[in-house]
């Protein structure tokens, strides 16, 4: 490794402007900004390893598909989003997509910007990794690519994208490259991902109530029903007071974790740090009444039903009366091991229907159940000793909390996957998002020692 270690190092500044200028492209797939310049920096990338790049239309955003044929008896396909989250209504240290440096506190110098960590800051440290191979004896692997543009709205197009294009994605292994150091640098890598299933909820007034064109003075809330009191009425009826799920069935398709994953609860109960946690996602304490391997237990195998946002009626400056004739709400559910989207689903609309609520509109969104892969697989191994390699020992975790599409992969594709590398950053879906300098450049050198043990396995 040290001729590619010395590349990494001479090289340094420039993979840092790379980052940066990924990060300048706003791509907001909810928005649509950017979008097209964006797809076309990966395809450019592709082309610049020598690969063969198509951008591949959907009904949504393309995703940028290629090849790199290195002569090599294992494949690799990689797969990476280009699309982030909005920014609007978020305080920042500087502009959200200017790719500045800011020296933080505790971190040190450290790039923020929307999409550094989550996940075009990656994206880009994994391409500078690949020229690396290339400029210093060739890449060890063959490659492919997978790179969506719709990850942030639920993937909703990618699922056909891989019907379509399946005969050209077989590999020995899907990897998705990610910073997975914690605040006290030691590294995560997760085995799999949680489910998701989003959608929205719509009350109006109708015949049951209610005003059903425009909202009304809100005087007449006396005698004309309130689809805001209604909505939030049937919402509660959703959940306890202790935050446990009560919608009939909910629970009925979670499955226990396996022994190897009880193996690794007991493992992570010894070096699980809560306080990490709480940390990261600024909260005073856990909801839950429990620690080490039945805290872990409740964070990976509970599944979740949020809610994102909630709206109607009037919301600005001052005052103004009003009885709202429509209210929405956007909700998840975070699906855990053996729980199907389309079951999911069903039981939500069976519980509106059972309280007298059909009258509710709910629209859901493409929804996709979870995806495992066990610590045995060599690609997951190869990941390990890459770490190692630098002197990080990683947790070992049964799965993530969030979602990725990695289903396709492994139940569609039949691929098993991996997903991390070392390196820094947070905030997340959070104005700040930040990933750290020096983080990104152990990011690549951790990069380069998993393709290379992948190679070898």
């Amino acid at each position: 490794m040290d001729d590619l270690d010395a590349y990494l190092d001479a090289h340094a500044d420039a993979h840092l402007e790379r980052v940066r200028a990924y990060v300048r492209q706003p791509s907001i797939s909810g928005e649509g900004a950017g979008m097209a310049e964006m797809a076309e920096m990966v395809a450019d990338s592709i082309r610049r390893l020598g690969g063969a790049v198509e951008i591949v239309p959907t009904e949504g955003w393309p995703v940028v598909t290629g090849a790199v044929d290195a002569g090599r008896p294992r494949t690799l396909l990689l797969y990476g989003m280009y699309d982030v989250q909005p920014v609007e209504g978020e305080d920042w240290l500087v502009p959200p997509f200017a790719g500045e440096i800011v020296d933080l506190p505790e971190f040190g110098p450290s790039v923020v910007a929307r999409g550094v960590y989550n996940t075009k800051g990656p994206l880009a440290g994994l391409f500078n990794v690949l020229e690396a191979f290339r400029a210093t004896g060739g890449l060890p692997v063959n490659l492919k690519f997978v790179v969506e543009g719709e990850e942030e709205l639920g993937s909703a197009h990618l699922p056909g994208f891989i019907e379509r294009y399946r005969d050209r994605l077989g590999a020995d292994a899907t990897y998705f490259a990610f910073y997975c150091q914690d605040r006290r640098g030691r590294p995560k890598l997760w085995l799999g991902v949680k489910g998701i299933q989003y959608f929205e909820v719509t009350c109006r007034g109708g015949a049951w109530g209610g005003p059903r064109t425009r909202g009304v003075h809100g005087s007449n809330a006396v005698w004309v029903g309130s689809p805001a009191w209604r909505l939030l009425r049937a919402l509660a009826t959703m959940m306890d007071d202790r935050e446990r799920i009560t919608i009939d069935g909910f629970y009925d398709d979670v499955a226990p974790p396996s022994a190897e994953d009880e193996a690794l609860l007991a493992e992570l109960a010894r070096t699980f740090d809560p306080a990490t946690e709480l940390w990261m996602w600024d909260a005073e304490r856990f909801k839950h009444d429990a620690a080490g391997a039945e805290l872990l237990r409740r964070y990976l195998y509970d599944p979740t039903l949020n809610i994102d946002g909630i709206w109607g009626g009037y919301t600005g400056p001052g005052m103004k009366t009003l009885l709202p004739y429509e209210v929405k709400v956007k909700m998840d559910v975070r699906l855990v091991p053996n729980m199907e989207p389309e079951r999911v689903r069903a039981r939500i609309r069976a519980h509106l229907e059972r309280i007298g609520r059909d009258d509710i509109e709910v629209h859901f969104y493409e929804g996709y159940p979870p995806a495992k892969t066990s610590a045995s697989e060599p690609a997951v191994q190869a990941l390990i000793r890459a770490c190692r390699a630098l002197g990080y020992e990683p947790e070992v975790w049964p799965h993530l909390a969030g979602s990725a599409p990695f289903y396709l992969f492994r139940r569609v594709l039949g691929q098993p996957f991996v997903m991390g590398g070392l390196g820094h950053g947070g905030r997340p879906h959070s104005p700040n998002e930040y990933a750290t300098v020096a983080g990104m450049r152990l990011f690549e050198k951790s990069v380069a020692r998993f393709i290379t043990e992948f190679a070898a396995a």
